[in-house]
């Protein structure tokens, strides 16, 4: 233990410490007799209790006490803080020793009996190793938040209290962050949630995605994922529309380009539907088949039927597309 406090000496702050202690049990006694004398003046009524009675030249409470505090030379709030504390303390339960601070912290406490209980049992104090009162102790005990915070459960709250701030929330967490031993306490469902909540931002998440899937080892057990892998395979898809239909813009003759492409892809189809027919029919002559197999051939014939209906109908009326009862034949259900 040092040998000094401050500016003086250990056996010198011990003397100031006794004569301190004396000091404010007088200024405890003078507090409990301020709010003894404006009980007096304005004794305590329940909410909504009448006046003593019912003459029109009697003043307001609040008019009674800021008439005191005035004279005494205080504001109104410190006079009704004795007051309540002198109610809520009757004489014979006040605790010398105790300051009136303390006194009126565990006023909170409702219950009459458990109030003066509250009182009777100090808390220990882990610095002087006795059991004594402090304005933090008496608010644990009624549930305030302490101006020292010491637990971890008091120390998160006086965080939450400064930071209820979006832009100083904003900049601790990010400070904090950065520091690899908290991050690493972070449960990997937090993380989860805290990128979730980062990212709502549909540019900020595009971008996100974008570091992550460089990450082979990310990319690569991702697309694993078999919904993922479909939006990903949808996704190219629709930005290769997209890319075609401003190339059609930007160039018409694009257009006509592929409009040739696709005659004679389905011409193209139509004659190698054909030559296969002719190539294969022929050789099998002599070979007998089951019923099973007849049946098979005789559904695929079906299809091919229906899929060639389909585009004589698309030449001659302009529709090209597909019902749900041809979508069907045409998957072989």
């Amino acid at each position: 233990m040092t040998d000094r406090m401050g500016n003086v000496t250990r056996q010198r702050y011990e003397q100031l410490v006794t004569q301190a202690k004396e000091l404010i049990a007088q200024i405890a006694r003078s507090q409990f007799a301020l709010g003894d004398m404006a009980l007096e003046i304005e004794p305590m009524r329940a909410v909504g209790g009448s006046m003593p009675n019912g003459t029109d030249d009697l003043f307001t409470v609040t008019e009674s006490l800021q008439m005191f505090a005035d004279d005494i030379g205080v504001e109104r709030r410190t006079v009704e803080d004795w007051r309540y504390t002198a109610n809520r303390w009757p004489a014979k339960r006040r605790r010398e020793g105790v300051s009136f601070t303390v006194h009126r912290i565990l006023a909170s406490v409702v219950d009459e009996d458990e109030r003066w209980a509250a009182i009777e049992h100090a808390p220990f104090n882990p610095r002087t190793g006795a059991r004594q009162w402090t304005p933090d102790g008496a608010k644990r005990v009624v549930g305030q938040r302490v101006d020292r915070p010491v637990t971890v459960d008091e120390k998160v709250q006086a965080v939450a209290d400064l930071t209820r701030d979006d832009e100083v929330a904003a900049q601790v967490a990010t400070d904090l962050l950065k520091r690899p031993a908290v991050t690493e306490h972070v449960t990997p469902a937090e993380r989860v949630r805290v990128v979730t909540e980062l990212t709502r931002d549909d540019t900020v998440a595009q971008e996100v995605t974008s570091s992550l899937l460089r990450r082979p080892d990310v990319a690569r057990t991702t697309m694993r994922d078999d919904t993922t892998r479909m939006l990903v395979n949808r996704a190219q898809f629709d930005n290769s529309n997209e890319t075609r239909d401003r190339i059609r813009e930007r160039t018409p003759a694009v257009r006509a380009i592929e409009h040739t492409i696709e005659y004679l892809d389905l011409v193209g189809s139509c004659h190698s539907f054909v030559a296969t027919l002719g190539r294969l029919v022929p050789q099998l002559r002599g070979q007998e088949f089951t019923e099973d197999e007849r049946e098979t051939v005789r559904r695929q014939i079906g299809r091919v039927r229906a899929a060639a209906d389909w585009l004589e109908g698309a030449l001659d009326n302009g529709e090209f597309t597909l019902d749900e009862q041809l979508v069907q034949l045409l998957k072989g259900e």
